[in-house]
């Protein structure tokens, strides 16, 4: 049930407020004055606040300022019997919901209040969501190897500088690139990500430049190229190493002049985008055999940071388990399997040829198969 609270020195006013409330079925509480109702606000959450301004000691305005710095984001709803456009002018920048006249209407009140109670529900939402993509974008684990990466992304972040991380397939590349774009001063622009060894070689440079309407014979219409959703914010180009030379050469030249023509078009577009590159190729061996461009290379790699394998970083395992176990209890919505010492140990003397990916599987595969805990039989039988 939704908890209301009334600030108003009027107890009439407070008495008329608590029956059309709680004939909508609402819980709500009173406050005399603003002393009393900062002292409620400190101990209790309420999903609406209806206040009146003019109150002795401490007015309206006063609780709505002090309830902010305490970090409430609770929607304030304003009354006052001497209410003017300024007035209502004043109480929304301050950050309130809405603003009433004594004695308010009400539909009007009804209304009102449904639509902080909406508000308030889509804050909650926000946040839990923000939660939710926080601990998916989590760099896990405390070892050296780990440790060292985590400092890089912390330095280079908040630069423009290009960065190329080198690794194996399923280590982590991506969520390296999801970091370095949240830390840096483009995090409210996009992140725009491109699989180079997904898009055939014929069409990448339509994917990343786009292309002018009748440029060949599919191009039915213009298309917005990768670098030009990308303006603003971050690049990725995941497997840059199987990027053909010819989509190479282009990148190139969009990297040295900030300037992209789409396919079949012959007008300069300006862009403003940071590139982050990964690979697990070695590129220098790529170059060598003519695979790469060696220009590229070096513009790309300004910063380089490899992610280590996790049979380079074992000592994460257990904290990764405990995450992946967490993980996969919230998606099935049950209870956290525990998981035998013995197991974990096991599972840290594992090759793990597909990293990260492939402990993430597992872990869920042990949770399926295992009954009320996973032992280490389990884990000798099902990690495999």
């Amino acid at each position: 049930m939704a908890k209301i609270l009334i600030v108003d020195d009027e107890k009439s006013i407070r008495v008329t407020l608590r029956e059309i409330l709680e004939y909508e079925k609402y819980q709500v509480e009173e406050a005399k004055d603003g002393e009393e109702a900062l002292t409620l606000l400190e101990k209790n959450d309420y999903d609406v606040v209806l206040c009146d301004i003019k109150m002795p000691k401490v007015d309206g305005i006063e609780v709505l300022d002090k309830a902010l710095a305490m970090g409430k984001d609770t929607p304030f709803i304003m009354v006052s019997a001497h209410g003017t456009i300024e007035t209502a002018v004043d109480c929304t920048k301050k950050g309130a919901f809405d603003f009433l006249q004594k004695p308010p209407d009400l539909n009007r009140l009804l209304v009102s209040v449904r639509n902080a109670m909406d508000r308030n529900n889509l804050v909650q939402e926000t946040k839990v969501l923000r939660k939710k993509v926080s601990k998916t974008f989590e760099i896990l684990g405390q070892s050296e190897a780990i440790e060292k990466v985590k400092k890089t992304i912390d330095k280079v972040g908040p630069t423009d500088a290009r960065v190329l991380i080198t690794g194996p397939n399923g280590s982590g590349k991506e969520l390296i690139a999801k970091w370095i774009h949240a830390k840096s001063n483009r995090a409210n622009g996009p992140l725009v990500e491109v699989n180079c060894a997904a898009i055939p070689s014929e069409l990448i440079e339509s994917e990343l430049f786009g292309h002018e309407k009748g440029a060949f014979t599919s191009a039915i219409k213009q298309r917005i190229g990768k670098f030009e959703q990308a303006n603003g914010g971050t690049l990725f180009l995941d497997e840059i190493g199987d990027m053909s030379l010819s989509a190479q050469a282009k990148v190139l030249r969009a990297l040295q002049e900030q300037r992209i023509t789409r396919v079949g078009g012959d007008k300069e577009i300006k862009v403003d985008v940071r590139i982050v590159a990964a690979t697990n190729k070695d590129l220098q061996k790529e170059i060598q055999e003519n695979n790469f461009r060696e220009d590229l290379y070096h513009r790309l790699s300004v910063i380089l940071i490899h992610n280590p394998p996790l049979k380079d970083r074992l000592d994460d395992v257990p904290i990764l388990v405990d995450h992946f176990l967490k993980e996969t209890a919230e998606e099935y919505g049950t209870t956290m399997k525990a998981i035998d010492p013995k197991a974990v140990a096991y599972l840290q003397t594992l090759a793990w040829t597909g990293n990260i990916r492939e402990l993430k599987n597992v872990v869920e595969r042990l949770v399926i198969m295992s009954e009320k805990s996973i032992t280490l039989q389990d884990a000798k039988t099902y990690a495999k």
